[in-house]
């Protein structure tokens, strides 16, 4: 990001130094973290606990530390500490691989902006020394699946915390499992943190990371650990919820985090809920005997504990919602633990399984969705609890997805000033809407990150050739055996972008349903177009992986129908640094799911906040950014939220109906950006993006949104603020 010059010199690099009993870490005054940590430590438990099973904020993307940092000339004079960290800031890995897509890097974004605004948040999840997992595409082979490999201790804002004032002992917290005979095994996970820094560098949000990694943890629990969304086998998957969610009381006890409400970003950690609920009953029945509560009891307990805890679902996806056996969890759990379960997690569909969202939507005082649509469908889905479910949409960190370049010429106009911390000054846009100079600025910087883009991707193209020769590997792109050193793709051909999670609702390979149509457009007209696709499948989930290679199958075809007007590039190993270029260098955003599956969907409000307009179908947050047409393209049916829509089954899916609204649509979009001059028509809406999307669908906004739902005590000054950016837009209005 782009900002104000900050010269740094010797004698202030120190004061970003700062020690607590549990370690030093970089990039704060000792005062921040003095006061950060006062705030999580109060007795009266002013503060959250956001629990996330992914947090994605990798470094490479946004690192206010480094970008203060960044006219440093002198450093000799450093001590050997301070040396220390500034090599591992500039020439450490810039990847933390702990998410996995939209969810995580959300999470991230949430935390980022609870830091710029101040809010006394602390988020736990776990550390995964696997990642996820980094994508290998094959031309005839689709996705392949290759550990990750990266170094935590190697990693800038990334810190094994230790024992107080022990710094030879790393920090560990011990969890008892049991099984069924109700016997127990300690596990030990050691605590790490991650800091999230704000852009002025006086707050911060810790991320408290969990690592069972350790050399005596048993092999299954190991496993299980190791890498995010493991589901080789129903136990492991069980196993890494019950890792997160019986791992965070303890992890905050030991830090002495007093928070007293509990938000659950998805289902995922619930089982932190289910040990305060039993927290609860232990002072009324007494420890062991928690099987023996009276229904009445644990209904009580249970009452108490939903008084501290928020829930924000995030999908209408069945597959989406965990739901294990009951005899499963039988074998890796105490009789006490079930007989809770029998009560809060029972699933009127499949009686012999525990359905960990049905208990998320009972224990809680308040749940939200993540869109104005997703309200309407979760309620339909879970009609007992529609009272308390509310909506709020989700929004993305602006400091984070607007590319430099635009952030450069918000930077040259006064009517923008304090645009970093205030996204809501972009709805007084108004007298630059038709300013020529703003207007030639944008496009400006526009053609500059549509240029990046394509440097990145004529790169990759060229690699890609090369590999050929020298790995067993064939290219994932057809173009890659057209291109010499002298053939490139081209920046001012359309382009449309797509980069998301590859699961079959989301039908990435909607839009070449018919190829013959899309190609008779594309030639009559001559229109060349490029198509831009990224993303990966959940290595068990083979029907989305099928979809992937379908993509890379269409290639030759679409180039050869379309006599080379059409190319469609795939890139590997999508995250958030490919994710940036993207949004900011296509022309414009494309978004296909089955409405209304899609309960929110990010990607396309990254892509707003650089001005880029979306193509979509209306679903999500597409409802709610569409405004009739000023900041992009609608298509597909729009039929009422009704429970046979939430079918994911493939001929239900709606392929012919919603390309050929496509194929309808596409024309004006392309006879707009070729024929108009200057590409005017595109300009109106991205400003008008700008304008009316910026200010809505930020994480500032968001945050302000949970912060009602959170009732935690400011000072005055502060909740004016957060009333500001709470008046932007109403989620439920």
């Amino acid at each position: 990001m782009s900002t104000t010059n900050h010269t740094i010199n010797n004698a202030n690099i120190h004061t970003l130094i700062a020690s607590n009993q549990f370690g030093t870490f970089f990039g704060i005054h000792q005062k921040v973290l003095e006061a950060v940590w006062s705030n999580l430590t109060q007795p009266d438990g002013n503060s959250v606990a956001y629990i996330s099973m992914e947090i994605g904020a990798d470094p490479d993307v946004y690192n206010p530390v480094k970008q203060r940092l960044i006219d440093l000339e002198r450093t000799s004079s450093m001590d050997n500490r301070l040396k220390g960290f500034i090599k591992k800031l500039f020439q450490g890995p810039e990847k933390i691989p702990t998410y996995s897509g939209g969810l995580g890097v959300l999470a991230g974004d949430t935390l980022k902006s609870f830091a710029d605004c101040k809010i006394p948040v602390v988020a736990i999840s776990l550390l995964y020394r696997q990642g996820y997992f980094s994508q290998i595409v094959d031309s005839k082979l689709g996705q392949i699946v290759q550990t990750v490999k990266w170094q935590p201790e190697a990693t800038h804002g990334l810190y094994l915390l230790h024992e107080p004032n022990n710094p030879k002992k790393p920090l560990h917290i011990e969890i008892p499992f049991y099984n069924a005979d109700n016997q127990m095994t300690v596990i030990k996970a050691q605590v790490w943190m991650k800091m999230e820094i704000n852009y002025s560098l006086d707050y911060f949000i810790p991320e408290i990371l969990l690592d069972f990694s350790l050399p005596e943890t048993p092999e299954l629990f190991k496993i299980a650990a190791g890498q995010l969304y493991n589901s080789e086998t129903s136990i492991i998957k069980a196993l890494q919820r019950r890792m997160l969610g019986t791992g965070i009381i303890p992890a905050l006890r030991k830090l002495g985090i007093t928070s007293n409400t509990y938000h659950l970003n998805e289902q995922h950690g619930v089982m932190a809920i289910l040990q305060l609920i039993a927290e609860e009953l232990h002072g009324v029945v007494g420890y062991p005997d928690l099987s023996k509560a009276t229904d009445q009891q644990i209904m009580e307990a249970t009452d108490k504990v939903a008084l501290r805890t928020i829930y924000t679902i995030h999908t209408p996806v069945k597959a989406g919602h965990d739901r294990f056996d009951k005899s499963l969890y039988a074998g890796i759990s105490h009789s006490s633990c079930q007989r809770i379960l029998n009560l809060l997690a029972h699933d009127e569909e499949n009686p012999h399984t525990y359905n960990f969202t049905t208990m998320a939507m009972k224990v809680n005082r308040a749940a939200n969705s993540v869109s104005r649509l997703h309200r309407d469908v979760t309620h339909k889905q879970f009609p007992q609890f529609a009272r308390k479910i509310s909506a709020i949409t989700n929004g993305v960190h602006h400091l984070t997805w607007i590319s430099d370049a635009r952030a450069e010429v918000f930077n040259i106009f006064p009517e923008l000033r304090n645009w970093q911390h205030d996204p809501g000054v972009f709805a007084k846009l108004g007298p630059l809407v038709q300013d020529p100079r703003f207007r030639s600025y944008l496009s400006e910087a526009w053609k500059k990150d549509t240029a990046i883009l394509f440097d990145f991707i004529n790169t990759m193209l060229l690699q890609h050739r090369n590999q050929k020769l020298e790995t067993w590997i064939d290219p994932p792109n057809f173009f890659s055996s057209l291109i010499d050193r002298n053939t490139q793709m081209n920046p001012q051909v359309f382009t449309v972008g797509f980069a998301r999670r590859f699961s079959t609702y989301k039908r990435a390979d909607l839009i070449f349903d018919n190829l013959d149509t899309l190609c008779d457009i594309l030639v009559s007209n001559n229109w060349p177009i490029n198509f831009i696709f990224a993303g990966k499948a959940h290595p068990a989930d083979e029907p989305g992986k099928s979809v992937i290679k379908l993509i890379l199958d269409y290639q030759k075809e679409l180039y050869k129908k379309s006599n080379g007007l059409a190319n469609l590039i795939f890139i590997p190993n999508y995250d958030m640094k490919i994710a940036k270029m993207m949004v900011a260098g296509v022309h414009a955003w494309l978004n296909s799911p089955k409405r209304p599956l899609e309960a929110s969907g990010t990607s396309g409000m990254k892509a707003a906040m650089n001005g880029v307009p979306n193509i979509s179908i209306m679903d999500g947050w597409w409802a709610e950014g569409y405004h009739d047409g000023q900041t992009g393209w609608k298509f597909g049916l729009e039929g009422p939220v009704e429970e046979a829509n939430l079918s994911e089954s493939p001929e239900t899916l709606l392929y012919s109906e919603d390309s050929a609204s496509f194929y309808q649509t596409l024309p004006s979009i392309l006879k707009e950006f070729y024929q108009t001059g200057n590409n005017s028509a595109f300009l109106d809406k991205a400003v008008m993006n700008l304008a009316l999307n910026i200010p809505v669908f930020n994480t500032h906004r968001m945050a302000a949104e949970y912060l009602m739902k959170y009732d935690l005590r400011l000072p005055e000054e502060q909740k004016q603020e957060m009333r500001h950016f709470r008046s932007l837009y109403n989620s439920n209005s």
